[in-house]
């Protein structure tokens, strides 16, 4: 105000007055605020520091931590020793009490014994029992080199037209290879069942000091496949001919030949014959109508599938009878039911 202050009334100097008192008050309100902030922030400042200069032991202790009351007497030290002696023993006596024992060995197996007996002269003692210990142990795969040896025999008579007799060689998978059936089998299964890629069985190979090229494996192993698709033609009539037949696709990764590092995507067709349980794989690149016609053409009987177009083109063959998915119907049911909720909500 511009007024001084002996002009002013009675009224006006009261307010004036309080007018000051307010910003004295927002003022220290505003100083004690401060110190609050100054001093937290020197508190954070405080346990940083002790954190990274304060010994191991302290870095994590607060200084306003309550000392928890885990104070006992001995009395009560004893009793709580004793109780927990006894609940060991009795947790050993019912888990000996419980245990069914050692795991039969196989009695398929060859059986390799070996006898031992104390040394020093038993001549003035007499055997009273014997004990025996039995171990699973394993000798790893040998290689041999199976080498055939055929005689040639030609008539004793002096005659250039008779033949030259010789004993055949036995039958083997790949005619004209070096390979074995035993070992061409052991490589397949490796491969296929126990998931060993070629390039882990090659160095197996170094490691016995047999050098075999990778091109070699490569062609082993694919001309050894050639020779079981006689098992699998033989398993696609065994899963189609029951006349039960249930099919589904899934996505599976392939490894890209025209691309370095890369897949695309396939798919595995499974077919399930619930007559004999037997199941059949057929990878395909696509899930088109096209995918499972080597299987599904000429099918006679029922086929359950899902709802997908393709096969309900097969499902219209003559003779076939299509079959819904269980789980599907059971989805559409409850999604018709929830549909039906939801509306009268």
């Amino acid at each position: 105000m511009n007024n001084p202050l002996d002009k002013l009334s009675k009224a006006e100097l009261i307010a004036l007055l309080g007018v000051r008192e307010s910003q004295l008050a927002s003022r220290d309100k505003s100083i004690e605020s401060k110190d609050e902030r100054i001093e937290k922030l020197e508190g954070i400042l405080a346990k940083f520091q002790k954190m990274l200069f304060g010994q191991k032991r302290e870095r994590f202790e607060s200084p306003d931590q309550l000392s928890l009351p885990f104070e006992t007497t001995a009395e009560q030290q004893q009793e709580a020793q004793q109780e927990l002696t006894e609940k060991v023993e009795y947790v050993r006596k019912k888990s000996r009490a419980s245990h069914p024992g050692r795991t039969k060995l196989p009695e398929h197996l060859p059986v390799e014994e070996i006898e031992l007996y104390p040394e020093g002269d038993l001549s003035a003692m007499t055997c009273i029992g014997k004990e025996i210990t039995e171990e699973l142990d394993y000798i790893p795969g040998s290689y041999l080199i199976r080498r055939y040896i055929r005689y040639k025999y030609v008539s004793k008579v002096q005659d250039t037209k008779s033949p030259i007799a010789i004993a055949p060689l036995p039958s083997r998978l790949i005619e004209k290879g070096s390979v074995g059936n035993g070992l061409l089998a052991s490589i397949l299964t490796d491969k296929y069942v126990d998931h060993l890629p070629l390039y882990r069985q090659l160095q197996r190979f170094k490691r016995e000091n047999i050098p075999i090229a990778a091109s070699t494996l490569d062609g082993w192993t694919r001309q050894g496949m050639e020779r079981l698709e006689i098992l699998y033609d033989w398993l696609v009539k065994a899963t189609c001919g029951k006349g039960y037949l249930q099919a589904d696709e899934t996505t599976i990764k392939v490894l890209d030949s025209t691309k370095k590092k890369d897949t695309h995507l396939g798919y595995y067709w499974v077919y399930h014959n619930p007559v004999d349980g037997t199941v059949l794989f057929d990878y395909q690149k696509g899930r088109d109508q096209a995918a499972p016609k080597k299987i599904l053409e000429g099918f006679k009987g029922y086929l359950q599938s899902d709802g997908y177009a393709s096969y309900e083109y097969y499902a219209t063959q003559r003779g076939v009878t299509h079959l819904g998915c269980w789980a599907h119907a059971s989805f559409c049911q409850y999604s018709w039911i929830f549909s039906a909720i939801s509306s009268l909500v």
